[in-house]
């Protein structure tokens, strides 16, 4: 997924759960993207700039997809695309991904004060 669509996504829906209140911090899950959490934060201040969810605090929790080797067992996290295709143990194609490939906001702490309090 492209991080700064993602960042939109994410600033958007944040910014909707505020109602106008300040946006604190977002814990935000991501599953099976390889993505670059400095990419992620740069990516999400870029989309925040301008809205309650400027000075936001973003906790991103990056799940990788796991890949398990169909002739050896070996299991490890999906890092990089050759995992997708070989098994880094033993070299096998026979290779099944597991894992799920969602980005989900898990909270939003927000200002206690109403619209346009701070």
């Amino acid at each position: 997924m492209h991080e700064l669509g993602m960042c939109e996504a994410i600033v958007d829906a944040a910014v909707r759960e505020a109602r106008g209140r300040r946006v604190r911090g977002l814990r935000v899950r991501v599953g099976g993207h390889a993505v670059d959490p400095g990419v992620v934060e740069q990516g999400f201040r870029m989309a925040a700039a301008g809205t309650v969810a400027q000075d936001a605090a973003l906790d991103l929790v990056v799940e990788p997809l796991t890949a398990r080797c169909g002739g050896c067992g070996a299991e490890s996290p999906v890092t990089d695309a050759a995992r997708l295709v070989a098994c880094p143990r033993c070299g096998g194609v026979d290779v099944e991904v597991a894992g799920h490939d969602d980005v989900v906001v898990e909270s939003i702490t927000l200002d206690g004060a109403g619209r346009g309090g701070s």
